[in-house]
């Protein structure tokens, strides 16, 4: 794809590397740096109404021309679920199967080709067990036919996507990477180290979200893990089943064996209150993923030398929370 003015090499680049695994890397420059933005108020809710004058972005300290601008609403995406198959599943399988439903037909709407996405599962290893569709129907019925058991290959599954599955025309641009890791971020199989997938990451231009399946207030070894993934990408971690409790009356006052929870396994009132939960984080991470803004700029301080640039994103109002990628790689190591 090539604009007067600008090199744009990416998508190229991508479908080389992302189409041919088992090649080695393609050693190349990108000039143009691509950087989604999520900007929040102090409520959490999107603030959907910026203009280009209202952002000033930094790399290396040093304030860049954003030469290209857009905030428009459902914007394309390739989004790739990531599905826990641990043994640690277990307990609430159906409870995660239904939250990987859910978010699949929010994020891929039926009959609109804008929308792409592809299944990773993982255990003792990472499978690529739907390749790249618009169906949204194809990806359920796999999910259904799951079953959990195994170690926890998460690192692996996110050095998959990013290397092994079929690619729309037009990635990383339009439509952009997305991944969407449905777990508690534990990982004890994977041959891939956590700073080595994180780079190849922010090298093929994805930002990783996490649906959290942490609950009841414990915490996971992975979970540090997951964060860093999602914020260093320009993502976030959503936490359903945290939580549930805050607004029961009665919390923790009445004893019982399954913990001293005054909303009891196995009954309606718990059910509600975990769907209620799955429903807002899968809400609030589809609505995250197609109300970015979208900036690109040429560096004007280019220094191939640097193996990783930082990246700063300002916003000229007051009380919001700005999300971005952290930084890029400028050439291939």
């Amino acid at each position: 794809m090539t604009m007067p003015g600008r090199t744009v090499l990416l998508s190229l680049i991508a479908m080389t590397l992302w189409s041919q695994p088992a090649q080695p890397p393609i050693r190349i420059e990108v000039n143009e740096v691509i950087v989604p933005v999520t900007v929040t108020d102090d409520k959490g809710r999107f603030v959907s109404n910026l203009e280009q004058k209202d952002f000033k972005i930094y790399d290396e300290g040093r304030e860049q021309s954003i030469r290209y601008f857009t905030r428009e609403h459902h914007q394309p995406v390739v989004v790739g679920f990531l599905l826990d198959l641990s043994s640690a599943s277990r307990v609430h399988w159906k409870i995660y199967a239904e939250a990987a439903r859910e978010l699949v037909f929010m994020m891929l709407p039926e009959g609109d080709k804008r929308f792409s996405g592809y299944l990773i599962t993982y255990s003792t290893e990472a499978e690529l067990a739907v390749n790249t569709t618009s169906d949204s129907q194809v990806i359920v019925d796999k999910i259904d036919k799951l079953k959990p058991g195994g170690g926890a290959a998460l690192y692996d599954a996110v050095y998959m996507a990013c290397t092994s599955r079929n690619l729309v025309k037009g990635e990383p641009i339009e439509p952009r990477r997305v991944i969407v890791i449905i777990g508690d971020g534990h990982d004890n199989a994977s041959k891939k180290r956590l700073e080595e997938v994180l780079e190849i990451a922010q090298r093929n231009l994805v930002t990783v979200y996490g649906v959290s399946t942490v609950a009841f207030g414990f915490n996971s070894e992975g979970e540090k893990n997951l964060t860093r993934l999602a914020e260093e990408t320009g993502g976030r971690v959503e936490y359903p089943l945290e939580g549930l409790y805050k607004d029961v009356s009665g919390y923790l006052s009445t004893p019982s064996d399954e913990g001293n929870y005054a909303l009891k396994v196995g009954t309606g009132g718990y059910a509600a209150a975990i769907a209620k939960g799955i429903f807002s984080a899968i809400a609030n991470v589809t609505g995250e993923v197609t109300t970015q803004y979208l900036l690109r700029y040429v560096p004007n301080n280019p220094d191939p030398g640097r193996q990783f640039r930082n990246i700063t994103v300002q916003v000229n109002l007051p009380n919001v929370k700005i999300r971005s990628r952290k930084g890029y790689f400028p050439a291939a190591p």
